[in-house]
Parts: C-alpha cells; sequence; structure tokens
C-alpha cells in the first residue's frame, strides 16, 4: 500500500450500515430542491408582478437568474465532485440552497431578488450535476433507469409541492410569496441531514483505493450477491486503468475522439430538454391563464393538475424505461409534445370564447407534460449519467448541467417577450415549440444509442472499442 492509500485509508469515514431504500430516498432527495425552486417562481411571479410592476423583460430576468447561477453552480461542480466526492457535493448544494432560499425570502425589491435568485441557482447546478451520477454509479445494472429516474420523480414532486404551497399561500396576503420561496428549507434540511448517513458511491471510493468501503456499498445495493459485487469491482478497476493510462478527467478531455460521439449526444439530449418548452410552461403557466381570463386562484388550481400529471407520468417511467428503453420513450415523447403544442396554437389563435379557450389551452398542456415527462423528462438525465467514462463522468455531467441551465435561462427570459401580441404572441409561440420538437424527433431517432442493458463500464468499453474503429 502506498503512502496515499494508507493516508486515505486512515482517513476514511467509519462504515456505516446501508439500507437501499434510504440510499436512493436521499440521495434523489436533490432533485426536490431542483423542482421546488423550479415551481415556486409561478405563483411568485403571479403576485409579485403587481406588488413590483414588472413588465415582461423583468419577469424574465428574474426568472432566467435561477439558472444562470445553476450555469456556474454545474461548471464548479466538475471538480468538486473529483475533490470531495459525490456525496460531500449534494452536501454541499444542500446548505448553499438553505442559503439562498432565506435570502430570496427576506428580498426588498425585485433586484435584490434577482441577485439572491442568483445565488439559489448555484446550490441548485451543484445538486443537478451531480445527484444523477450519485444514483447512477449507486444502482445495479438492472434497475439503473428506474433509480436514476427517481432523481426526475423528485423534481417533479418538488414542482408539485411548489404548485401546491402556492395554491395555499396565495389568499394569505400580497407578501406570501415570502413564505412561498421559504418551503424550500425543509427539503434541504432533510438532504443535509441524511447524507451524512449515506455512503460515497462505490466508483469514487475504488478510485482511491478504498476497496473494503466500496464493497461494502456494492453489497448494500446488490443485495450481498458476492458474483455480482466480484464482476462489477472488476470492471470498474479494468476501467480505471484505462483511466490512469489515458491521464484522463478534466473538461477538455471531453473532446477526445472516442468521447466526442457521446458528448454531441449529451448536448443533443441538454438542449433539447429545455428548447422542447417544458420550463415555459412550468414557470408562466398561471401567467398565462390570468392573461386568458383565469382568476389567480383558479389559475394557480390549474397549476396543481399540471403538477399532478407531471408526477403520475414520471412515476410511470420508473417502471417501463428498463423494459422499454431509453430511445423509444424520447420519440414518443417528442410526438405527443409536437402535437399538442400544435393543436395549443390553434387555439390561442382560433378560439376566442374566453371559458372554452381557457379550458382548451389547459387540457393540452396537461397533454403536452404528460408527453414531456414520459419521454425529455426522466430519460435525458438517466442517460446523460450513463453515457460519460468514468474519470471524466464528473466532468461530462457538470458540462451538460451546464448546457442545460444555460437552455433553461434562455427560454425563461425570452419566453414572456416573444409571447407578448407585440412579438410573436402565444399561439405563434406554441407552434415554434412544435417546430422544434419535430426537429428534436428526426435527431433523435438518428444519432441517439440505446443504452439500455449495459452496464456503465460496459458502456465505456465499448466507447473505448469504437473511438479505436
Amino acid at each position: 500500500m502506498t503512502e496515499t492509500q494508507a493516508g486515505t485509508a486512515a482517513e476514511a469515514p467509519p462504515r456505516r450500515r446501508i439500507n437501499r431504500f434510504t440510499l436512493y430516498f436521499f440521495g434523489a432527495l436533490g432533485g426536490i430542491l431542483f423542482g421546488y425552486d423550479l415551481g415556486v417562481i409561478s405563483g411568485v411571479l403571479v403576485l409579485i408582478s403587481k406588488q413590483w410592476n414588472l413588465n415582461g423583460f423583468d419577469k424574465g430576468v428574474v426568472t432566467a437568474s435561477i439558472s444562470v447561477g445553476a450555469m456556474v453552480g454545474a461548471g464548479l461542480a466538475t471538480r468538486l465532485n473529483n475533490a470531495i466526492g459525490r456525496r460531500r457535493s449534494i452536501m454541499v448544494a444542500a446548505g448553499v440552497v438553505i442559503l439562498g432560499t432565506i435570502a430570496c425570502a427576506l428580498a426588498p425589491n425585485y433586484p435584490t431578488l434577482t441577485v439572491f435568485r442568483f445565488l439559489l441557482g448555484i446550490g441548485i447546478g451543484f445538486s443537478s450535476a451531480t445527484v444523477p451520477t450519485y444514483l447512477s454509479e449507486l444502482a445495479p445494472m438492472r434497475i439503473r433507469g428506474a433509480m436514476a429516474s427517481l432523481n426526475q420523480i423528485f423534481i417533479v414532486l418538488g414542482i408539485l409541492i411548489a404548485f401546491l404551497v402556492d395554491y395555499w399561500l396565495q389568499p394569505t396576503g400580497a407578501g406570501s410569496w415570502r413564505w412561498m420561496f421559504a418551503g424550500a428549507v425543509v427539503p434541504a434540511a432533510v438532504l443535509l441531514v441524511g447524507m451524512n448517513f449515506l455512503p460515497e458511491t462505490p466508483r469514487w471510493l475504488l478510485n482511491l483505493g478504498r476497496e473494503e468501503e466500496a464493497r461494502d456499498v456494492l453489497r448494500a445495493t446488490h443485495g450481498d450477491a458476492a458474483e455480482a459485487v466480484d464482476r462489477e469491482v472488476a470492471e470498474i478497476r479494468e476501467v480505471i486503468r484505462l483511466d490512469a493510462e489515458t491521464r484522463t478527467g478534466r473538461v477538455r478531455d471531453l473532446t477526445a475522439r472516442w468521447v466526442r460521439p457521446m458528448l454531441f449526444v449529451a448536448l443533443l439530449l441538454a438542449l433539447g430538454q429545455q428548447f422542447s418548452g417544458v420550463n415555459a410552461i412550468n414557470a408562466y403557466f398561471p401567467t398565462m391563464l390570468v392573461a386568458l381570463g383565469f382568476t389567480t386562484s383558479t389559475a394557480l388550481f390549474s397549476a396543481v393538475i399540471l403538477g399532478i400529471t407531471k408526477f403520475v407520468f414520471t412515476a410511470w417511467v420508473v417502471f417501463v424505461v428498463d423494459r422499454w428503453g431509453r430511445k423509444p420513450l424520447l420519440l414518443i415523447g417528442n410526438a405527443v409534445m409536437c402535437l399538442t403544442l400544435l393543436a395549443t396554437g390553434f387555439v390561442v389563435l382560433d378560439v376566442h370564447g374566453k371559458n372554452l379557450l381557457g379550458t382548451l389551452t389547459l387540457i393540452l398542456l396537461v397533454l403536452y407534460l404528460a408527453g414531456y415527462e414520459l419521454g425529455w423528462g426522466a430519460v435525458v438525465w438517466v442517460m446523460m449519467a450513463e453515457i460519460f467514462p468514468l474519470k471524466i463522468r464528473g466532468a461530462g455531467m457538470g458540462t451538460g448541467a451546464v448546457v442545460l441551465w444555460a437552455a433553461t435561462g434562455i427560454v425563461t427570459a425570452l419566453f414572456p417577450i416573444i409571447s407578448d401580441d407585440n412579438h410573436l404572441g402565444l399561439g405563434h409561440t406554441m407552434w415554434l415549440f412544435a417546430g422544434i420538437n419535430a426537429v428534436l424527433f428526426l435527431l433523435t431517432r438518428w444519432l441517439v444509442p440505446e443504452t439500455k442493458g449495459r452496464t456503465l463500464e460496459q458502456i465505456e468499453l465499448n466507447l473505448r472499442g469504437a473511438g479505436r474503429g
């Protein structure tokens, strides 16, 4: 044993008793932070727009500020993941979210709130770049898709909780938006405490020479199957050996010839998820309905219906992602989103009765979100955590998350401007998103590979073989 390994072993924490349910529950709880802070702004906007007289540009800035912060956090997560591990990185994310949430709840004006949402976004970026990697590296091959989908389930659960909190608190007065923000402290605190009792991933531990700890984790996640544990340890060792030979681990290594195809797929998935229009709907749905004639209370209740739809379809994906595969779900999702957005555009432009217009818009957007959660909601995070090699998985996920958050910021900043009647208008904006989904359908069919039924190490070894060819 080398001095470094001896030192690492000496610093290793005492072994934890690992329960699989607890492992995956707290591992995915970071998704609630992501979801709650994405969803809560929809109700907050309705209130602060009146209180501070915000125009479309102002709404876009305060909404997109969290995405800009998340880009920074996701970029920093790469080094943080490699330096302190996946588990401690998630704990850092939870701590930053707690501080940022309290600051947002106390913000005295629109510019201050924008700055604090940026700081909050840094913690969300840490979480979004780390949690999928944590789950994919813990889960056995046969259920890896389902376990990584837990991240998306918790994201949409966070959105649903935010919608419910917005609806319940809105009648309490103009200052209720502060309590809406403050609700994020609860899941962040639970996550921070819970991660103290969870292990690091076996892949990160083996990379540091801490094999016994890695085997403890693998036994917990594989159900004490000795043969499965030995096989996985052997595969991880082989990947670590190859990584050591090629001296990978930096962001620039993502441009290596054999990695480039997977980087392209990750960027396609990240950009496609957001340019499909989902966070325009998540963030501005109540505002859209109020503009179409709904009362504030009815608009916020309609958002709860959207949240329930998202949760139900995401939960369903957990049961089919490892049977149907990743690619078919992406294609089905694109088809549903394209058709419902086309129909929504026609309704907004051609239906003039206020009640009928609002009702049809609600129904079509519920169907749109069902298609999104069936395909691009959960599957994108599953695949981005699967396709990158071990040594640069942190860099790959960080890069994917940065691009995803950049796309989120662009969509949420521009939507209230381009959907204004003085520009494209809501109906034509729906058609724009429909066209993007049609293009994504074709690109996915031609370029995205299937990763179902292979271990992370098999995926990497196949990648290396293809790269040499």
